[in-house]
């Protein structure tokens, strides 16, 4: 299989809303990014992937894009842009911006000048909205219904209209000919819809709107048109995507993607929805990344992520963040960087920051939350039940400003930040991480290291092995000249383990031990014909 340059690097997703405030307006920025760039390029990573910077009104944080040739003035403007994108060059880092092209926000001038860009009906079925009420809002202008598969603000777009397409495709050519690297693509799975817009019996669409009729068409005519005549990398966000489908997606013969982001794993805790708490059975957490890792090897690409802006932290949710915070944090990536695949790291990660239990709804700005937290009221939750969930699955958990010292705001702002600071900042934050030598943030350094030296890490198969033991992860990668082998420890128990022959090629804990201690890892590596 032909090596390409993503496949052994490692990402970096910045939420810039609340990554550094430069001017003291509370609101992360352009400007605090670049003050920050010489602290991704220690951590070691590769790419940077941005989430949205375009002008918006900000109805869903950036994803409900008003021009998508202009920043939002709150990041800045376009000359902070190119000095930005300069300075990653700069460090031999790469950019990948946030491509949001199944919706734009109501207010884009296509939304007046270009009805037939969108889809209108004047009698709309039953669908509803990810975000909670109706998938079709009123327009008194044209006296018809249009469609919003998220939020009222964010009307979808027609995919099925070639000049739509076209116009797609420019704006994604500008931006490459400016010299960004790439693109993560919003939700692009579901740009095709079922032309006939069925009622359902519950009002859930996605069986018509996601994988739909004419995705592979749109994504292969897209990647003709514009990505194939750039060095650049995609990655699509598929909600709904089996591993059949990103086999199709990211099959370099079909010449769509180059990976997706799938939300299987991200499922597993949740009962009829996100919000119906169970707890994490490991057993099914690990048959289902195996099934990925089994399904893509040698076919496509996988893509390896716990936390983005709209999940939980992990070390909440499948750690401990309390006694074990900085072992289950080691742990938990760990797991996930030796497995095959380009690894993703959200902001914060990589110094084990937690969520966040805010008591009132109203400190929080996410619109799932808050339109969830209606929906709840309205059905009879508690208060009390509501907020327990919003604790643990909420987006603002991911989106708290990132800890960097002790000092006010955990120094991301001079001013009133525009979401609250977690308040155990003075406990968690960057400026503690960099002067401990064994802290997360040194540990991720190594795991990004590892990565670079060791084939096996890229190119290796995968074995699962102690399949049904209850918290015990353990898998084997293999090549013909390498062999890994990892334990991890999802509990604060102990167990015995027959370790394998080999050396010890990192883990969490000082030193070595004959039983896997808690929340404990080790990655174990043999070469070939050296036992």
């Amino acid at each position: 299989m032909r090596m390409t340059w993503w496949k052994d690097s490692v990402v970096y997703q910045i939420y810039p809303r609340s990554f550094m405030d430069s001017n003291g307006d509370g609101i992360g920025d352009l400007q605090g990014i670049i003050q920050k760039l010489d602290y991704l390029k220690k951590l070691g990573i590769d790419i940077i992937w941005l989430s949205p910077v375009y002008d918006s009104p900000n109805d869903d944080n950036g994803y409900d894009i008003r021009d998508y040739f202009k920043i939002m003035s709150e990041f800045g403007t376009m000359q902070d842009f190119d000095q930005m994108l300069d300075e990653i060059h700069k460090r031999d880092m790469k950019l990948m911006m946030d491509l949001v092209v199944n919706h734009t926000s109501d207010e884009h001038e296509w939304f007046a000048q270009y009805p037939d860009f969108y889809y209108w009906q004047d009698q709309p079925n039953n669908w509803k909205s990810v975000f909670g009420g109706p998938a079709w809002e009123f327009d008194d202008k044209r006296n018809q219904y249009y469609l919003h598969i998220f939020s009222k603000k964010q009307p979808d777009l027609n995919w099925e209209n070639p000049n739509l397409r076209e116009k797609v495709y420019d704006m994604m050519r500008w931006w490459l000919d400016k010299g960004v690297d790439g693109f993560r693509m919003d939700v692009i799975n579901f740009i095709s819809k079922d032309s006939e817009l069925p009622d359902t019996p519950d009002g859930d669409g996605s069986p018509y709107f996601m994988n739909g009729p004419r995705i592979h068409e749109f994504l292969h005519e897209m990647n003709q048109e514009v990505l194939s005549n750039y060095d650049c990398v995609t990655v699509g966000e598929m909600p709904g995507a089996a591993p059949g489908d990103a086999q199709k997606y990211t099959n370099p013969d079909n010449q769509e993607l180059n990976m997706i982001f799938t939300f299987e794993h991200m499922d597993l805790d949740g009962g009829s929805d996100k919000w119906d708490l169970k707890p994490l059975n490991l057993v099914d957490l690990k048959e289902n990344l195996e099934k990925w890792q089994h399904a893509l090897f040698n076919v496509g690409w996988n893509s390896l992520y716990w936390n983005n802006h709209d999940q939980p932290r992990i070390v909440s949710r499948f750690g401990d963040d309390q006694e074990y915070r900085v072992e289950s944090a080691k742990m938990l990536a760990t797991c996930l960087h030796m497995m095959q695949g380009t690894p993703y790291i959200y902001q914060g990660e990589e110094v084990g920051m937690t969520n966040v239990a805010f008591e009132s709804i109203d400190q929080y700005e996410d619109i799932e939350t808050l339109n969830m937290y209606q929906e709840k009221k309205e059905q009879g939750w508690s208060h009390e039940d509501i907020m327990r969930s919003i604790h643990v699955k909420g987006r603002d958990n991911a989106r708290t400003p990132m800890q960097w010292n002790d000092a006010a705001n955990a120094g991301f702002t001079t001013g009133e930040p525009w979401l609250q600071v977690n308040p155990n900042y003075k406990a968690i934050n960057v400026k503690q991480a960099l002067e401990e030598t064994d802290s997360i943030f040194y540990y991720y350094q190594s795991l990004i290291s590892l990565r670079k030296t060791y084939d096996v890490i890229t190119n290796g198969d995968f074995t699962l092995i102690h399949r049904d033991h209850p918290d015990i992860f353990a898998y084997k990668r293999e090549t013909d000249q390498e062999t890994l082998t990892v334990y991890c420890n999802f509990s604060a128990n102990e167990y015995d383990i027959n370790q394998p022959s080999g050396e010890i090629l990192i883990q969490n804990y000082e030193s070595s031990h004959e039983k896997l201690r808690p929340w404990e890892a080790v990655v174990f590596y043999e070469k070939k014909g050296e036992s």
